[in-house]
């Protein structure tokens, strides 16, 4: 993408076709997307890059909220807040603090870097067991980057992705990671969030080869900011998809036109 042609491919439900659409019509200012699920609606908020708040018949959870608290001012309260890991694109005590008192769920790590009023909120999950929350059954599944010597998510240090399983429902969000094979190994998921941006994570060819494996019903591209030419295209990403799930494309960097 480059700031004088934004456009973005969108996949089309019926026909696994390509349709070229304008970056701020597809965007449709962070305009909320309502999904069917079982006899209610799972409703998605984007925040901007890994944040986002789902609105469930059960209560309202934010992921990885991070930035100034005004930028959730005309969302629902949170019910839950999942963490998925350390960095700071998806770890802000202020941010946390300043939310209310909702209960937190994330990993030992995050858990060991909380300041005792957010530890006192927080529970841990690793990626053995679940914990029942606001209607969903959560679990806790690995994000890491394949190789050992990586500095950015090594496997060790225990990071989260989640599933989230509610009536008629089932939702992944990836956190950061490559497409390991836990990822590939995922079933019967209706609502993927899928990362992509370098050095930190995979491109979107990767992504979008993950996803052809697993095959979500509906999955976000998200988190495709990177450094160093790192950043990835959404855009390509829908294309390489296909027909294997249907893409949902918005802008996650609505205030930032250098791409």
């Amino acid at each position: 993408m480059t700031s004088t042609r934004r456009e973005f491919l969108v996949t089309a439900a019926a026909t696994g076709t390509i349709i070229m659409l304008p970056f701020r019509a597809s965007a449709d200012g962070h305009a909320v997307h309502s999904f069917k699920a079982g006899d209610g609606e799972i409703g998605v908020h984007p925040i901007s890059h890994a944040t986002f708040v789902l609105t469930t018949p059960s209560g309202t959870i934010y992921v990885d909220p991070v930035g100034d608290a005004a930028a959730f001012a005309d969302k629902p309260a949170p019910d839950l807040i999942l963490v998925t890991h350390r960095h700071g694109d998806h770890l802000n005590a202020d941010t946390l603090n300043a939310l209310g008192d909702a209960p937190i769920i994330t990993n030992q790590d995050v858990m060991d870097l909380l300041d005792d009023g957010l530890k006192g909120r927080a529970r841990v999950l690793g990626h053995e067991g679940n914990i029942e929350a606001v209607g969903a059954t959560i679990e806790a599944i690995p994000a890491y980057n394949k190789d050992p010597a990586s500095k950015f998510h090594p496997r060790e240090r225990g990071d989260n992705g989640y599933v989230l399983t509610m009536p008629g429902f089932r939702i992944y969000i990836s956190g950061d990671t490559e497409d390991i094979p836990e990822m590939r190994a995922l079933k019967d998921i209706d609502l993927a969030f899928v990362c992509m941006n370098l050095p930190f994570t995979m491109t979107d060819e990767a992504a979008a080869s993950a996803v052809a494996e697993f095959r979500p019903k509906f999955v976000y591209p998200y988190h495709y900011r990177g450094r160093d030419g790192g950043t990835q295209d959404p855009g390509k990403f829908a294309q390489l998809v296909g027909d294997a799930a249907e893409v949902q494309l918005v802008d996650w960097y609505p205030d930032d036109d250098s791409v």
